[in-house]
């Protein structure tokens, strides 16, 4: 029986719960929640009937043996130096907050026998690039395409005074590598650092991200080339239920993860 404990009580957090309170009992059991909106923490802990305890951080790593966080990049690299420190298992799903420090949590990680687990998100074709990073991989590139306005707020489109509202035909908004991408848009490219962690590094990865105003999805395409061939996955997301900021396919990502960890058998790379 693993002691799970969930920190971000929004649609990934709130999902991955019920998943556990439904279908994984006699495997694991939810022992607390955190979230800095108490409301949403609660109101999440009264719709299971595991009723878990809504608690602080750090006394949610040290009732747990596996946290999952579910909040957002601003937090998760230090929740994650919090879990691994303490020799817990996390599962991070705001990659972008591990970007600048990864080797040195995976170093903690070895050091307090912990596991890290980062779920594809929104992605496809990782599995892919990991084996492929057995051989010499030469270029890894993502280019992501949204409507305009999921890029509203972003630190970029702020400091360059970009009018989304103006754009009448699809817009390259930037072109540079995986880190700058990160710190120009930190809410919307997850799936650059999961892919950047995975493969040849921020600063390796390219980025393209395009504004479209004739899209209805959330398109991700990444590319790779080097000794074992060519390697393209294309991923269209619907948004996920309740929430259309979040990409369907990241929840969905999140509970095979889960399913993964509790399972015997693994299938894939």
């Amino acid at each position: 029986m693993i002691r799970i404990g969930i920190i971000g009580c929004g649609t990934i957090g709130s999902r991955i719960a019920g998943h556990i309170d439904r279908n994984l009992r006699g495997k694991a059991e939810l022992v607390a929640l955190s979230d800095k909106d108490l409301q949403s923490a609660l109101k999440l802990a009264g719709s299971l009937r595991s009723r878990p305890r809504i608690t602080d951080t750090d006394k949610l790593i040290k009732a747990s043996g596996l946290v999952i966080e579910a909040a957002s990049a601003g937090v998760s690299g230090d929740i994650a130096r919090k879990a691994v420190r303490s020799g817990k298992d996390v599962m991070i799903m705001s990659t972008g907050g591990l970007l600048k420090g990864y080797k040195d949590i995976f170093a903690l990680a070895e050091k307090s026998r912990a596991r890290i687990y980062l779920p594809s998100g929104a992605i496809c074709g990782l599995d892919g690039l990991k084996g492929a990073k057995r051989s010499k991989v030469r270029k890894v590139t993502l280019t992501t395409t949204k409507p305009p306005e999921g890029f509203s707020g972003a630190p970029y489109i702020v400091k360059n005074k970009i009018d989304l509202g103006q754009i009448r035909k699809d817009k390259v908004l930037f072109e540079g590598d995986a880190m700058k991408a990160m710190e120009g848009f930190p809410a919307n490219i997850n799936v650059a650092a999961t892919l950047s962690i995975c493969g040849i590094g921020p600063v390796n990865t390219k980025v393209r991200i395009i504004a479209s105003p004739g899209a209805k999805r959330n398109v991700h395409e990444v590319e790779a080339e080097g000794d074992f061939g060519k390697l393209t996955a294309r991923t269209e997301n619907v948004p996920s239920p309740g929430n259309p900021k979040t990409s369907y396919m990241a929840v969905l990502s999140a509970i095979a993860t889960l399913d993964g960890i509790m399972g015997k058998a693994k299938i894939g790379t």
